[in-house]
């Protein structure tokens, strides 16, 4: 949609699929370390690259597609069971794709107990005997029940509020809210999915989804699925058409792209209208005076952004099944905007302000067309961060198939809606270079993006996309001037965007999911730089500059870089084995490491896993350095404390009603230790604004207060409680036990433990 300026914690399932090295190394959350070899040299130049042939899409036909399809079908069963779900989960595939090298990429939606999961979606890749995943939700999905106490009717009520909040008009339910599982958060909840049709403030058609809680009846979100962004045309100058001759009478239908349709609504809002026709096939004169003019801006956008995707990534229609999509032209009275409907699966254009202004070009039928795209594949939810990355989407492939058509009269730019005027001043939509200087747009990432509109919170991956593109600083492409800071002041070298576009679309049709936040994105677009142009390599560490120039995770620094170790407790006497993670971007350097002050009974191989079996309790502060071959060194610093007892708890979920938890665990304590006095250590993710109680109840019943937390914020609690061993047994059983008082769900234990 194009929109005129204004005036988690998860748990890790234990079946998850391998990782592949590159997988294991980006899923690790790698930190920069500083490596003390020479900084390469780079100049203003882009780094030139060629994408791996293996990682690109194959083109498959209507067959090949069907029998990847019918064959995950037939094994969703097993891929469920491979994948750790639960007994009450199953899968339904939604699409399947394929690399040239072979490497699959199923894409699946979940349900529970027969119930949708949304935000349950996942992608499974298969290479050979090796697969990975990429899931929306890492969280178990679970429900204690799945009979609402919430009805339907409330439900709808909730959905007509929140229409109304949003200031639509006329808005209705549409049919009965559905009964799902919410899953877009840590926690899994039993929720109503209502639709809202209506209209938005702007004269927009609504589809507005409300989830509401079916056990409190609060509101839990809302998103928008009606996403708004030879012949002369008043933007694309003349160019050839698609068309079909019946009869007498040439019709707008593309015989060359699936018999694309293109009608004129003559101002309506609803149905498809009347199908454009012609005499003589020449359409329009280059003036809104002639209806037809529209219609050819609207067919040739249509048709170039098809033959984009078909001819840069192989992709055989907006779905990617051969099926045509169809555009409306000249949607209402001074509509000023356009948008992309799923339910009609069509692009509709207004005629902007004084119907004079038909926002008609180019990158606004791209724009549109992709948001297509991206439904039928990530499925980003258009709301919070997934809704900003979403638009960003259509507007980074609005870019890309301008450059591609590269029109004489549409010159192929990084401004979004440079030719509609829609402010009726001259100036862009929007800038990718600099996104604020459209006055709504953030340049860059911070914490509250996600609270702003989706339309200005795709600012930073526009910019990101820019600065992968064309790199940083003062630059003039085809004829546009540009300066793109950076968030931190230091340069980008840029990729060129047919690189960039590469891969931008793996990583959108192969590793996001419908939650893909910022954080996410930088994750799947340096897999998929891994995957195209090696791991490492100069294009894939561009990309992570890029993500840094926007505030979003840290470059990574030339030389050795290793994994950020957290503080580790392990028991005396209880085995231990930990693996560094570390890397060099010297091509070819092995990697050698060292490790001082570590505690008694541990030692570091020459691979990097450190192993053995402590001996004594205490607290070591330990020093690892990672050096490669060449020279260049990394250093990473983290306290080991070793404890008499130690006990790690798991994820353990709280439940409704005010029902306790109690999670037991058998400890055996160690000789000496009877007088000892022992620290407890609570974590609990609390997502709801009410009482809770935490007690540790010792093997003779001797109950230890931890928290009683009254009215507590929505937060996380860490606590730290010191229990006097020598006042009761410490071999035996003990239990960390929950309540909640506030009857209702409140989150769950991450992880508790017993250390000196």
């Amino acid at each position: 949609m194009f929109r005129p300026s204004p005036t988690s914690n998860r748990r890790r399932r234990t079946a998850a699929l391998a990782l592949t090295a590159a997988g294991t190394l980006l899923a690790a959350g790698f930190q920069t370390g500083v490596g003390s070899a020479a900084p390469r040299d780079r100049d203003d130049a882009k780094i030139v690259a060629t994408p791996r042939a293996g990682a690109a899409p194959a083109e498959l036909s209507p067959a090949q597609r069907t029998a990847l399809l019918k064959s995950a079908t037939r094994t969703v069963g097993d891929t469920a069971k491979y994948l750790g779900l639960g007994a009450k989960e199953k899968l339904v595939v939604k699409d399947v794709t394929k690399d040239a090298d072979g490497t699959t990429h199923t894409r699946y939606e979940r349900t529970y107990a027969g119930l949708p999961v949304l935000g349950g979606d996942l992608v499974v890749h298969v290479k050979g005997a090796r697969s990975t995943v990429s899931e929306a939700t890492e969280a178990a999905i679970k429900v204690p029940t799945t009979s609402p106490k919430v009805t339907s009717g409330t439900a709808a009520g909730q959905a007509l509020a929140t229409a109304r909040k949003a200031e639509a008009k006329s808005p209705a339910v549409e049919g009965a809210p559905r009964l799902v599982v919410w899953a877009g958060e840590a926690r899994s909840v039993l929720a109503w999915e209502s639709v809202v049709e209506g209209m938005q403030h702007d004269g927009t058609p609504s589809e507005l989804h409300v989830v509401t809680d079916a056990t409190s009846g609060k509101k839990l979100f809302d998103f928008e699925k009606v996403h708004t962004g030879s012949g002369t045309g008043q933007f694309s100058g003349p160019v050839p058409l698609g068309t079909t001759l019946v009869g007498s009478t040439y019709q707008l239908t593309d015989p060359d792209r699936a018999g694309h349709k293109t009608y004129d609504l003559n101002q309506g809002t609803s149905g498809t209208g009347t199908l454009f026709t012609d005499d003589n096939d020449v359409w329009g004169d280059g003036t809104t005076a002639d209806r037809q003019t529209a219609g050819v801006d609207v067919a040739f956008g249509a048709a170039a952004t098809w033959d984009y995707y078909k001819d840069v990534f192989g992709r055989n229609g907006i779905r990617n099944d051969g099926v045509a999509a169809y555009s409306r032209a000249h949607y209402g009275n001074a509509y000023v905007n356009a948008f992309w409907s799923d339910s009609c699966f069509c692009m509709t254009y207004g005629d902007g302000a004084s119907n004079t202004h038909p926002l008609t070009s180019l990158d606004v039928a791209a724009h549109e067309m992709t948001h297509g795209v991206t439904s039928a594949t990530a499925g980003l939810v258009y709301s919070g961060e997934s809704g900003g990355l979403n638009e960003a989407t259509s507007d980074i492939f609005a870019a890309a198939v301008e450059f591609k058509a590269d029109l004489a009269a549409d010159v192929p730019d990084y401004l979004v809606g440079e030719k509609i005027d829609i402010r009726g001043n001259g100036t862009p939509l929007r800038y990718m270079d600099k996104p604020s200087k459209d006055g709504a747009s953030r340049d860059n990432w911070d914490s509250s993006l996600g609270s702003i509109d989706v339309h200005y919170s795709s600012g930073p991956a526009n910019h990101f996309f820019y600065l992968l593109s064309e790199g940083s600083g003062t630059k003039t492409v085809n004829g546009v001037d540009y300066d793109s800071p950076t968030y931190d002041g230091v340069a980008v070298t840029g990729i060129g965007i047919e690189n960039a576009e590469q891969i931008w679309y793996r990583a959108l049709t192969t590793y996001m999911t419908s939650t893909t936040n910022y954080a996410a994105a930088r994750t799947a677009t340096l897999q998929a730089a891994a995957d195209l142009f090696g791991a490492y390599s100069d294009t894939y560490l561009s990309v992570a500059a890029a993500w840094a120039g926007i505030n979003v995770g840290d470059r990574i620094a030339l030389g050795v870089n290793v994994a950020p170790i957290d503080d580790q407790t392990s028991g005396v006497g209880q085995e231990v084995s930990l693996q560094i993670d570390a890397y060099t971007t010297n091509s070819g350097a092995g990697l050698t490491y060292e490790a001082t002050g570590l505690p008694d009974g541990l030692t570091i191989s020459d691979t990097g896993l450190i192993s053995g079996v402590p001996t004594a309790a205490g607290s070591s502060d330990v020093t690892l350095t990672v050096t490669d071959s060449t020279g260049a060194t990394a250093p990473v610093s983290f306290v080991w404390r070793i404890a008499y007892i130690y006990a790690n708890g798991t994820r353990v979920d709280i439940p409704d009603v005010g029902a306790a938890v109690e999670s037991p665990v058998v400890i055996t304590g160690q000789d000496g230790n009877a007088s000892a006095t022992t620290q407890v250590y609570v974590k609990i993710v609390h997502t709801y604004r009410g009482d809770l109680t935490v007690d540790l109840v010792g093997p003779n019943g001797t109950v230890y207060s931890l928290l009683n937390r009254s009215g507590g914020s929505a937060d996380n609690v860490d606590q730290t409680f010191t229990v006097d061993a020598s006042a009761q047994p410490v071999n035996g059983t003990w239990i960390l036990r929950v309540r909640d008082v506030a009857s209702i769900d409140v989150g769950y234990i991450e992880r508790w433990q017993l250390t000196p």
